[in-house]
């Protein structure tokens, strides 16, 4: 229904430097994972799977990569005539080019874009989380406190609260406080960085931040205090699914480690939310006689004649024969030789393992990340 029309705005321009060597060649919602999926791939496609037909995709840092695997977004069904998916870089305009200086910045930089499709509501989204929601859960509890604004959120480690953005909240889950990345948090409900506002109120509100010339053009840091301050509402829903940050070496392997799990509420194989993505037309994995093969994700055109335990192997992987793998996610086109054996690691695109090499030991607590250059300890 027109009354009800939502573009959603997915920020994906993230360098990501916390992810180190995965994120050298690519924007963090690029990176590999779960086998055979892209980051970016989640947010997509839980888009697509709550009937939103508008998209804009913010991109930035190192896109190349990012771009090629969106295309027009055929994977999402947003390849339409009218309305579907649109790549929104940084652009020059009469004041020059530049790049987009916080996530409130990217938006208004896109104001005319929204003006055109003239929505109802702004969905804005991250690119760099594992979860899978229905918006329109999001957007009905919206329409039914008649807010300003709506933040996701759920509870967090508190050992984790300080790195999020804290809300606190009244008994009718009216927002009455929000503190962005505090050092003493009051609570653990964290602000997941998916908001929904009403349009008019959010255009208010970026043109008002931009012109503030000590903003630090962010939504959690700038544009929702001020909201809050002038006494607008805004409300928190609470999300009770998985969802992930994988904004670290050893939470990317954690998260792709979950995947195994049998009671991961995250379920990659639910016929009615599918996650799309793009397809490399690969032929179909082997498992050689002497494989040796337990609670794995083995992807299109792996060769695997040792052993894998409880580990993630994308596309175009070689395990030889003698090779044991454990707990490990090793991405495509890398080459475990024989006699080697690999534990508790992740391996970057395009490794090769020596011959009777070993990394780490089962058990002992570490995360190895692996590069052609060696690898360190997470």
């Amino acid at each position: 229904m027109i009354e009800n029309k939502v573009v959603a705005m997915l920020l994906a321009g993230g360098q990501g430097s916390r992810l180190k060597a995965l994120t050298r060649k690519v924007a963090k919602p690029a990176v590999s994972f779960g086998g055979k999926y892209r980051i970016i791939d989640f947010a997509l496609s839980n888009a697509t799977n709550s009937g939103i037909n508008d998209i804009g995709i913010l991109t930035q840092y190192k896109p190349y990569l990012l771009n090629t695997h969106i295309g027009i977004g055929t994977a999402w069904d947003f390849d339409r005539n009218n309305g579907g998916l649109r790549v929104l870089p940084p652009f020059t305009s009469e004041d020059g080019g530049r790049w987009y200086t916080g996530t409130a910045n990217a938006i208004f930089e896109n104001i005319d874009y929204l003006d055109e499709l003239n929505p109802n509501y702004v969905l804005i989204l991250s690119g760099d989380h594992i979860y899978k929601m229905d918006y329109r859960k999001l957007l009905k509890a919206h329409q039914e406190k008649g807010a300003d604004v709506t933040l996701a959120v759920m509870e967090v480690p508190w050992e984790e609260a300080s790195r999020f953005g804290i809300v606190n909240v009244d008994k009718d889950n009216k927002i009455v406080e929000f503190d962005e990345k505090p050092k003493k948090p009051k609570n653990n409900m964290a602000s997941m960085g998916i908001y929904i506002f009403s349009w008019k109120e959010l255009r208010k509100y970026l043109v008002m931040d931009n012109k503030n010339k000590e903003s630090e053009n962010d939504f959690g840091k700038n544009v929702l205090p001020l909201m809050l301050s002038e006494g607008k509402k805004m409300y928190a829903w609470s999300f009770d699914g998985y969802w992930k940050d994988v904004g670290t070496v050893r939470s990317y392997w954690e998260a792709n480690m979950d995947l195994l799990d049998p009671n991961n509420t995250l379920n990659i194989y639910d016929a009615g939310w599918r996650i799309f993505t793009r397809s490399k037309n690969l032929p179909p994995h082997y498992l050689g006689r002497s494989s040796v093969v337990k609670n794995s994700l083995i992807n299109e055109g792996c060769l695997v004649m040792g052993e894998v335990t409880n580990s993630i192997l994308f596309s175009e992987v070689e395990i030889e024969k003698g090779a044991k793998v454990n707990n490990s996610v090793i991405l495509s086109n890398c080459i475990i030789k024989a006699g080697a054996e690999v534990n508790n690691a992740v391996l970057v695109e395009g490794v090769t393992i020596k011959e009777g090499e070993k990394i780490g030991e089962q058990g002992d607590g570490n995360i190895y990340l692996i590069t052609d250059k060696g690898f360190t300890v997470e």
